[in-house]
């Protein structure tokens, strides 16, 4: 028995070693092939990217876009369900448009769309940035087998749009739905304690959490904002297919152009072609014989292209690698997402990484102008004001400018307030100026459904303020409205100081209200309906800059370490997303969000896309 012991134990250690050899070579192997495809990533980025003459632009934006994309060394791996997830990135959109339209290699644009990604106000850029693109006398055409509602949006900029004959496209207005939790808080025995602006009856973001349904504000303020979007949206659709506003919401009313044959007779688009039927006309329209003979390139590709111009000049001394910093430079800081305190990332907004980021730009003598892109439906309070004030000292010292995305609300708008000049979009969605706390109870779900009782003794009166564990008491609520109606103010005064507005005024078009930005113009909210291209200019024109470079804050990190930090956790989020769907993992995500709700906040409830 002895022996067989020691030999069971001395097998047990050999299979513990050997395991965690085979565990250490696995990594290192794992690590030798991550580096090896970071290097060929590299490699091939490195590589030229030759445009002929006659070349088409193939653009498909099939990954979500943001207003910055990583940069992914991967995106091109395919790592099965363990892949990371890609992104495309507006500002990257922007220039390589840009760059089409000047190129006199390009012809045209083929878009072949489905769905996209992304929010309304950063279609409108690419929309903008596409029209601008014709204005040099080059066409865009789509071809695309179903056209979602946003997809079709886009492609209105076309000089022609083909759908597949057994395809599907949508036209169909704007919906915004929320979700109610107070039928299951009640089932819990959960009690959701709410405290917000004592006038703020539009503050919606605590409704889901005490009502079943809207309340009669905040339905007249959601009729109200999408009324306003949607005409913006119809208008454009109006003026470049020829078909009249009224027209358009009959056939959004009946659903028509789910028919695609429907749609091609009302010119929704232009016609049904199967795909060798849209070759054969791109070959037409390009006077070749054979489909091989056209000169297509994606966008992914073209956009590390050089132009002419760059190409000889690295050709003749190799500018690009003794080309120095500039000393005259305009700072884009990039705030995406909710708002919290201390660091965040490439999807969140940390009041410690924002405010670094600014500060870095003040600091530098050869950035002479800042303009911060915000693209966030609010967030933590304090973090808010930690962000407005280094604003605020960057303000002082350069020309300071704001471009809003698909969304600056709340505490959103927060961290705007006090730029010199806000861009926003006409679909931006923005105001919301406004302040609540929420505090759960759990005091009956822990006694009646958990069995758990709590008991405390303190040193002084209230040194129990607000805990979860029971209703809080009459002088606990005023004492919290308090705090909530004192933030409100300080955000009013902020608000009135930067817009150059009475606090009166400022309530009027508050209390928590949401605004389009097309309204928020009309009531003083922003200064000018444009994208980010325009408030670039305008810094640099406020900074009396002609010749100038832009940089990117927060700086990026490094493709290597971005993708060994998050590769856990986008296998993660890849597995779920594959395992939830794609609508299921969208409420999976609201709901991870309200588990952020800590303090008191200045966030906005509700998401639209333009699906």
């Amino acid at each position: 028995m002895k022996q067989f012991l020691k030999n069971i134990l001395s097998s047990a250690i050999g299979f513990i070693l050997a395991g965690g050899i085979l565990m250490i070579i696995s990594f290192a192997f794992f690590a030798a092939m991550v580096a090896s495809f970071s290097a060929m990533s590299f490699s091939a980025g490195d590589k030229k990217v030759k445009v002929k003459d006659h070349t088409i632009v193939k653009i498909e934006f099939d990954q979500p876009i943001v207003d910055r994309a990583e940069r992914d060394p991967f995106s091109n791996v395919d790592f099965g369900p363990f892949k990371s997830v890609g992104s495309d990135g507006l500002n990257t959109i922007l220039k390589t448009i840009k760059k089409a339209k000047e190129d006199d290699r390009v012809e045209g644009i083929y878009m072949n769309l489905s769905s996209i990604q992304t929010g309304m106000a950063t279609l409108d850029e690419i929309r903008e940035a596409l029209l601008d693109f014709k204005s040099e006398g080059k066409w865009i055409i789509t071809y695309s087998e179903n056209l979602s509602q946003g997809a079709y949006y886009l492609a209105t900029v076309s000089d022609e749009i083909y759908l597949h004959p057994q395809g599907e496209m949508m036209y169909k207005g704007l919906n915004a739905e929320i979700m109610f939790y107070k039928g299951l808080l009640d089932k819990l025995d959960v009690d959701m304690q709410i405290v917000r602006g004592s006038n703020n009856k539009f503050k919606s973001a605590v409704e889901p959490f005490i009502y079943t349904e809207m309340s009669d504000a905040n339905r007249e303020q959601m009729q109200k904002l999408l009324g306003s979007l949607w005409e913006h949206i119809s208008t454009n659709v109006a003026e470049a297919r020829g078909i009249t506003y009224g027209e358009l919401n009959v056939i959004a009313d009946s659903l028509m152009v789910i028919d695609p044959a429907k749609a091609s007779m009302l010119k929704v688009i232009d016609g049904l072609k199967y795909k060798d039927e849209f070759v054969t006309l791109l070959k037409e329209k390009m006077d070749v014989e054979d489909e091989d003979d056209l000169e297509l390139i994606s966008f992914n590709k073209y956009k590390s292209a050089k132009m002419k111009a760059d190409k000889e000049e690295d050709d003749d001394d190799d500018a690009s690698d003794s080309k120095s910093k500039s000393d005259e430079e305009v700072a884009v800081i990039y705030a995406y997402g909710s708002i919290h305190t201390g660091k965040g990332d490439a999807e969140s907004i940390g009041s410690e990484t924002i405010a670094k980021a600014i500060r870095e730009a003040r600091q530098d003598s050869s950035i002479k102008a800042i303009v911060m892109r915000v693209n966030s439906p609010g967030g933590s309070a304090l973090a808010s004001d930690i962000i407005w004030r280094e604003a605020q000292l960057a303000k002082e010292a350069k020309p300071f400018i704001v471009s809003m995305g698909d969304y600056a609300a709340s505490g959103g708008y927060y961290i705007s307030c006090g730029a010199d000049r806000i861009f926003a979009n006409p679909n931006t969605i923005t105001g919301s100026i406004g302040v609540f706390g929420m505090i759960p109870n759990v005091q009956g779900l822990m006694e009646n459904k958990l069995g758990i009782t709590t008991d405390n003794v303190k040193t002084n009166e209230n040194a129990g303020y607000i805990t979860g564990s029971r209703a809080l008491t009459d002088f606990e609520y005023r004492k919290l409205q308090e705090s909530v109606d004192n933030i409100y103010d300080t955000f009013l005064g902020h608000v009135a100081s930067g817009r150059g507005m009475t606090k009166t005024a400022v309530d009027a078009i508050g209390q928590g209200r949401v605004w389009s930005g097309s309204d928020a113009l009309e009531l003083g909210l922003v200064d000018t309906l444009a994208g980010l291209n325009a408030a670039i200019d305008y810094a640099a024109k406020m900074a009396n800059l002609e010749d100038y470079e832009v940089t990117e804050y927060p700086e990026a990190k490094d493709p290597f370490e971005e993708f060994m930090a998050q590769f856990s956790a986008q296998t993660k989020t890849s597995l779920i997303e594959e395992e939830l769907g794609e609508e299921t993992y969208e409420f999976y995500q609201r709901v991870k969000e309200v588990k952020t709700i800590e303090g008191v906040q200045t966030r906005m409830p509700f998401y639209i896309d333009l699906y």
